[in-house]
């Protein structure tokens, strides 16, 4: 298994990412809690959405802990179980009328988010990868497409295949936590819209979370990527010769000219 400080560097050499990545883990209850994380709720004064506290991770450098008295978003709380996934909930009703025409199908979508039992776990974890004092169950790391694409390179460099994602536009803390760490797959995600208004993601941003186990994979598909010339920043194609508009090439028309009428040198 990849240790983080080789992962980290792994990531920044070849992907060179605007903000940190992500190492996340989910703390049963009684386990223990590093000391220094900072909980939303006590140390903020503030309660927040799951994806604030991971863009406060990336972006600050904090390390955070959350639990349910830290979380202020319902769906949240539903989706990581630090709430009853209620009819109400199941019924489609917080989906109807956003996200979906009727309750009917807003109900289908509840149901194909990946979700933790209630009260399975207690706390989530979550810090800069080079900083975490713990070790993590997934790894999410946010950039624009063209490093996300290097990413799936890299997580198919050694088997091959596809990289199999699914969208909703909504509760993506559900796609790059709960997801990742159920089905043990790399995978692409969305930016929701929450995670725009609130998590102040970006409109070039998207993400790429991977198990933690999957790390030493991961780098040795950067490294051979690499090696093979797909890297980032992309070097992109320029030994070509340039066509220009009619009002340019009358300039060369007009030296070439000049160049006839003048007798040569004696």
């Amino acid at each position: 298994m990849a240790d983080l400080k080789h992962l980290d560097e792994a990531l920044s050499r070849y992907l060179r990412p605007e903000t940190f990545p992500l190492a996340i883990r989910m703390v049963r209850h009684g386990e223990p809690v590093p000391e220094k994380s900072r909980r939303p709720f006590r140390d903020l004064k503030v309660q927040i959405t799951t994806c604030m506290g991971y863009t406060m991770a990336r972006r600050y450098g904090w390390a955070m802990a959350m639990c349910h008295e830290d979380i202020s978003c319902p769906l949240s709380k539903v989706v990581y179980g630090f709430e009853e996934e209620v009819g109400y909930f199941k019924e489609g009703c917080t989906c109807a009328g956003m996200y979906t025409a009727t309750k009917e199908a807003g109900a289908r979508t509840e149901a194909a988010i990946a979700k933790f039992s209630w009260k399975e776990y207690e706390t989530i974890l979550c810090a800069p990868l080079q900083r975490a004092d713990f070790e993590p169950q997934v790894v999410v790391v946010y950039g624009n497409s063209a490093q996300v694409m290097l990413l799936v390179v890299a997580a198919l460099f050694k088997e091959g295949g596809r990289i199999t994602s699914s969208f909703a536009g909504r509760i993506d803390c559900s796609d790059s936590v709960i997801q990742t760490l159920q089905t043990s797959r790399p995978q692409v995600i969305l930016p929701c819209y929450g995670d725009r208004v609130f998590g102040q993601a970006q409109d070039h941003e998207m993400g790429f979370s991977f198990p933690f186990s999957f790390g030493d994979s991961l780098i040795e598909g950067l490294e051979g990527a690499y090696k093979g010339g797909v890297r980032y920043p992309v070097p992109t194609y320029l030994r070509y010769q340039p066509a220009y508009p009619p009002s340019y090439t009358k300039l060369e028309e007009i030296w070439a000219s000049q160049r006839q009428d003048t007798p040569p040198a004696k």
